[in-house]
Order: structure tokens, then sequence, then C-alpha cells
């Protein structure tokens, strides 16, 4: 459900009342019933909160929203938009008990709402977001974000670090890693032969050294060693040309070398802001976490504090992110099963 205080609750029950959604996976919330509740009356919205504890209770028809209940949150008392430790406690133990369920084989897939790193922090977990927390809780060494919108994806070396820290990251070991995650995504995406292609670091991608050596000691030592693995690999390609060939289908995905190299690009294409009605026309891209043992997508907005209570907040990314999230579970019962269904 996300962040009590933010706007999960608000694009959950948005997203939950969709028909088509039904007929492909039965979606169970994780969360507090207290906050859906209210947040179903604020929007005058026609459906029902059934309160469980187990997913083996839960109805999974249309006009019902199956919910968890953590029962963490004091509704009376929370707060909203704005950072707590209660919202944040009760955050964490949502997500916990998501991976939790995930890793029992409970469920096939999990689908996060956005957090607020301040508020998980002031309620003593100390990570800086979704993607640490699931690498901790599934103990997993070698993983990354990738964020998509419909056919345009990147994957990241490196992301919730200082940018000084982050050049410092730029190794061939981990710059491969990422490559072969990379691959590796798309082939369970159903991709044949996937096309990656491996951002530079420096101004085109350091110009043969005149301004930084990163691509040649690091970087293309990593698409060298990958491309004897046999993947498709293509640069290190100037950071300022790779996403246009990107957009334009020369990749399946983009191995961008820090956080906001492949945020900025993303974000451009998936959120719309109409600057004459004042409003944004649509935030869309799924954020999903690569080299786990388990299925992890995520909106890719934050808690939108100033949009709670409104009635306004978007819930087109988390219909992607639920989307990539069934996309991804149907791939791993069966390979085929997409085409099948058409």
């Amino acid at each position: 459900m996300g962040d009590p205080a933010g706007i999960g609750p608000e694009i959950t029950l948005k997203s939950l009342i969709k028909p088509e959604l039904y007929k492909a996976c039965h979606p169970v919330v994780i969360g507090d019933a207290s906050s859906l509740e209210l947040t179903k009356n604020s929007l005058g919205l026609d459906v029902k909160i059934n309160p469980i504890k187990d997913v083996d209770e839960g109805i999974y028809q249309l006009g019902t929203i199956d919910v968890i209940d953590m029962e963490l949150v004091e509704i009376e008392t929370l707060e909203f938009g704005k950072d707590s430790a209660a919202g944040g406690g009760a955050a964490f133990a949502y997500v916990k008990k998501a991976i939790n369920l995930a890793l029992d084989q409970a469920i096939d897939a999990t689908v996060t709402n956005p957090i607020s790193k301040g508020a998980i922090n002031m309620a003593g977990h100390k990570y800086a977001g979704h993607t640490e927390i699931y690498a901790d809780l599934t103990g997993t060494p070698k993983y990354t974000m990738m964020l998509a919108h419909h056919d345009f994806r990147v994957v990241h070396v490196s992301t919730h670090v200082s940018l000084r820290e982050a050049c410092d990251l730029v190794k061939k070991e981990r710059v491969l890693d990422v490559i072969k995650i990379a691959h590796q995504a798309c082939l369970d995406l159903g991709i044949e032969n996937p096309k990656v292609g491996v951002a530079g670091l420096n101004p085109h991608s350091g110009e043969g050294g005149m301004f930084g050596n990163e691509e040649i000691e690091e970087i293309m030592p990593a698409i060298v060693a990958a491309r004897a693995q046999g993947l498709t690999v293509d640069g290190p390609v100037p950071p300022d040309t790779i996403f246009s060939k990107a957009k334009g289908g020369w990749y399946d995905i983009v191995v961008a070398m820090y956080h906001d190299q492949g945020h900025i690009p993303l974000k451009l294409i998936g959120f719309a802001y109409d600057r004459d009605a004042g409003k944004w026309d649509a935030i869309e891209g799924v954020n999903i976490t690569l080299g786990l043992p388990i299925i992890r997508t995520s909106v890719d907005h934050g808690t939108a504090y100033d949009q709670v209570g409104t009635g306004r907040a978007s819930e087109l990314s988390l219909d992607n992110a639920i989307e990539y999230a069934v996309n991804l579970a149907y791939q791993r019962v069966d390979p085929d099963l997409n085409q099948k269904l058409g």
C-alpha cells in the first residue's frame, strides 16, 4: 500500500476497481484496511474493503478489495502529507510482509507503492529505499534497478549514492554484472536475442581518454567480456545520444552508469505535465528490481505528499507496474503463456 500518509492508498483503490485487472490476476493489498476505508469514502468509491489475515481468505472479485490488514495505523492521529515514524514503520512492515509471502510462494509477484525514505529511517530502518530493502531481506548480492516505459528500458550500475561516489563505482566487474542482469531481464520478458546498449560515463564517452579514462579502463573491458559470453552489446555509447537511439529501437535495454543518467530520460518520456491545465496528464513508468529470487515491480514516483487528499493522484504508473508484475509471473510459470494468451 505504501506510506499511509502518501498517495499509495488512493492510487491502489483507483487501480483495483478496474475490471481488466481481475481477468489477469488475483490482487491483494498488504496494508491497513482503515486507511483504505478512509480513502474510499473520500473518493466516493462504491467498493467493499475486505480485511483478511491470509491470502487464502481473499474473495478476488471486482467490487471487493481484499487487504491483508496489518492494523498498524492509528488513522485518527496520522498526519497525512508528512513524514512520520508511524507512517514509515507501517510502510516498512508492509514491504517485509510482501517479501516473506513471496519467498514462501504464497504470492507470485509483489508490487510496491511509494514509501518515504525519510519516514522509514525515522522508524529506525536504515535503508535508502525499496531496492535495498528487497536485496537485504532476500539475501541478494547482485541486483540492479530497471526503469521501464513500455519498450524503453534502463538499468543502473549505481543508484542511491552521491554523484562523486557513483563515478568511483564504475568498475568492470559491476558493469559486467549489470549487463548480464539486463540481458536476462529481457529474456524474462520474452525478448529473444536482446540488444544491450551501454552508456559511457563521461561526455562523448571520454573522447578517447581526453575527458576521462573510465570508458577505456572499466566499461569497454566489461563489454568485451560480455560479448565473449555471447551477448549482443553495443558501447560505450555517448550518454547524450544513447537514449534517443533506445527510443528509436536500436536497443532493448540501456545500461546507465548512475541514477540520474537513467532516470532523467525515462521520466522525460513518462511524465507529462499540462502547463495550461496546471496538472499532470500522465505519470507513467515502472521500477523493477532485477536479480531477486522474487518478482518486484513498483511505481516510478514518490509519496506525492502535496497531492494527498485532493483526489487527483494518477494511478497510471501503478497500472503499468501491476501489468509488468503479472507478465513476469506468467513468464515464470510458462515462457510461452503470454503468446498463447495474446
